[in-house]
């Protein structure tokens, strides 16, 4: 997530010869604005407006997401320690995770807090923020409703967190919580009966006290069958840094700095050895990026989707980053990777500009297996949409966003949590983008920039007049949708039991947000939820095609999506007015097919490989 500085418009700025440049013409023309020496605007959002092909709203269905968070029993509150030293981790927020820790067929959830900063020597209520595990007691077809199930739990704990990743990395049947952090990142396993035990140590993977980490993904990199862990990192970073680096606003004083300002980092992979022990395998994994000239670490990771991008059957994964270049890593077969991001396209914007990367998901959203990487980028940077048509033989991608109707309308909008999911059931994945600015005083700098923004729907349309992606409106979506928020993680599951797709969606300092899906279009949908036998337990990397009245769609079995987040493990397709299955079939992590027979729509059904 990148922090507010001056530079040029990406998509409008074809010219600029290099971030650099554009970076310090940014910087005269504030300085010629504002009157002030030595400072720096807080967004990239200027007065630019979207420009390009928007679809008409006109088949736009009306769907209602309604807030039930007071309702559900939701009381957790985010904490970012913010008191005054405008420290850059303060802008970040925390992730969320959806998923069944106890194994009863409905999405519990899982709440990432920050904290206070130990220098901070002012009174705080008591006790200290923690995670907060809340259990899902909704009733089928009923409200929903969760109870605080954190105290005593073994989740109870003070850090100052930021992701979350789930997985069961003993295949013992029940989810594993990883949680990243400023400093020592922690794993918990599930011992069940709402216990977990912080098995760090003895697993070694909680990296260094001086990191700091933020995406994380259980994937099977060597088909194995079980999880092994990628982890992310942001930039170096600390306290004493942060002060040196010092960023002041003019009229404000001390504001919160820039990615650039900051050195890189690199990656963690660990190799999941079986018994509860990793082996860190980042140096020979070929995940370790450095700038050619000075040997010095490039990644400023915010995200992370992983996905099987050539089809031969082990899992690759691509990197947002932050102001550089994102990376595309692709399996080898061998423990290691090839970063083949330039090559693929997918590093820079169209004119070769790194952009501000954030929330990232990846989804055959054709229904002809065209694959789509989506990428949330900063305000007045256009949401990235890169596409590899199914007849393309070589790895390279296009950015499609503004043919697609995903780039324009999104350009003013500072993109965090982003991801595909069909929330109307008519069977084409639709895009949903959590956001909001970084700091509240982004109003006074730029009028017409707001630090509380709307969540953004986008409904596909499946090409109709020539564009896939519609902005959808309030009086689409719901007044609640489009309520303005401070956004950063968000996710997706069917909270109670109807077929629809729920949404969360956190905020800095402040509560989240609960949304039902309260559609009523008379859709029929199927889900499945599959266990792996020589695969990984969770079959996380597997793919489910269904064909269905002349349609097929193909989804991955993936929770790592959006920004620092994980949505439910069962994967659900719409399936608009069809009332028949014709063929599902299951590829699992390593190429193995399986056909199903006997699905049944309407429901969740539960696949075990054979």
């Amino acid at each position: 997530m990148n922090h507010s500085w001056p530079e040029a418009d990406s998509e409008s700025d074809p010219t600029a010869a290099s971030r650099s440049l554009w970076g310090l013409l940014g910087l005269l023309a504030l300085l010629a604005a504002v009157a002030g020496g030595g400072v720096w605007v807080l967004s990239r959002a200027g007065s630019a407006t979207g420009s390009g092909r928007a679809g008409s709203a006109g088949g736009v269905p009306k769907v209602q997401f309604t807030d039930v968070t007071q309702s559900a029993g939701i009381t957790f509150q985010h904490v970012n320690g913010a008191a005054g030293g405008k420290y850059l981790p303060e802008t970040m927020g925390g992730g969320v995770a959806f998923f069944d820790f106890d194994g009863d067929g409905r999405p519990d959830l899982l709440f990432i807090n920050s904290t206070w900063w130990p220098e901070d020597h002012r009174p705080h209520p008591s006790p200290l923020p923690r995670l907060a595990l809340y259990h899902n007691d909704t009733p089928r077809g009923g409200s929903p409703r969760f109870t605080d199930v954190t105290a005593g739990s073994g989740l109870d704990i003070t850090l100052y967190g930021m992701g979350v990743a789930i997985g069961d990395y003993d295949n013992d049947g029940r989810p594993d919580v990883y949680v990243t952090a400023v400093g020592r990142n922690h794993l918990f396993r599930n011992l069940g009966g709402g216990r977990f035990e912080d098995v760090t140590a003895q697993t070694g993977v909680g990296g260094s006290d001086h990191q700091w980490s933020t995406a994380a993904a259980w994937i099977d990199i060597d088909n194995d069958g079980d999880l092994d862990l990628l982890v992310a990192n942001y930039v170096e970073w600390s306290p004493e840094l942060d002060r040196a680096v010092n960023n002041q606003l003019a009229g404000v004083g001390r504001a919160y700095g820039r990615p650039w300002s900051f050195p890189g980092t690199l990656p963690r992979l660990y190799r999941n050895e079986g018994g509860g022990h990793f082996t860190d395998v980042s140096r020979v994994s070929g995940l370790e990026v450095r700038n050619p000239a000075t040997g010095l670490p490039m990644a400023k990771s915010l995200a992370v989707a992983p996905i099987d991008l050539n089809n031969d059957g082990f899992m690759d994964f691509v990197v947002a980053n932050d102001t550089v270049q994102n990376f595309v890593f692709t399996n080898r077969h061998d423990g290691t990777f090839a970063e083949v991001g330039v090559a693929s396209g997918v590093a820079f914007d169209p004119y070769g500009q790194a952009r501000g990367a954030m929330g990232i998901d990846a989804a055959r959203f054709r229904n002809d297996n065209t694959l789509g990487i989506a990428i949330g980028n900063f305000a007045n940077e256009m949401n990235a949409l890169y596409v590899l048509r199914p007849a393309t033989r070589d790895l390279v991608f296009t950015d499609e966003a503004v043919a697609e109707g995903l780039g324009p309308a999104s350009r003013q909008l500072l993109k965090f949590g982003l991801f595909f999911f069909d929330y109307d059931l008519d069977g084409r994945l639709d895009v949903l983008t959590a956001n909001g600015h970084l700091a509240e005083e982004i109003e006074r700098i730029q009028p017409g920039v707001h630090y509380r923004q709307p969540a953004q729907l986008f409904w596909n349309a499946g090409g109709a007049g020539g564009v896939t992606f519609v902005p959808v409106d309030g009086d689409h979506s719901g007044a609640d949708l489009a309520r303005p928020l401070v956004g950063r993680g968000s996710a997706f599951a069917d909270v109670d039991g109807d077929g629809d797709l729920d949404v969360v969606i956190t905020q800095v300092n402040g509560p989240p947000v609960l949304l039902r899906n309260d559609q009523k279009l008379g859709h029929h949908w199927i889900r499945f939820q599959l266990t792996g036998q020589r695969s990984n337990r969770d079959a996380i990397g597997a793919w489910v095609t269904v064909r269905s009245g002349g349609l097929s769609q193909s989804r991955q079995v993936m929770p790592t999506r959006s920004y620092l987040s994980q949505s439910e493990l069962p994967i659900t397709f719409g399936l608009g007015n069809s009332t028949r299955i014709d063929e599902v079939t299951i590829t699992w992590p390593g190429g193995r097919t399986q056909v199903v027979d006997g699905a049944k729509i309407d429901t969740l059904n539960r696949v075990t490989e054979r």
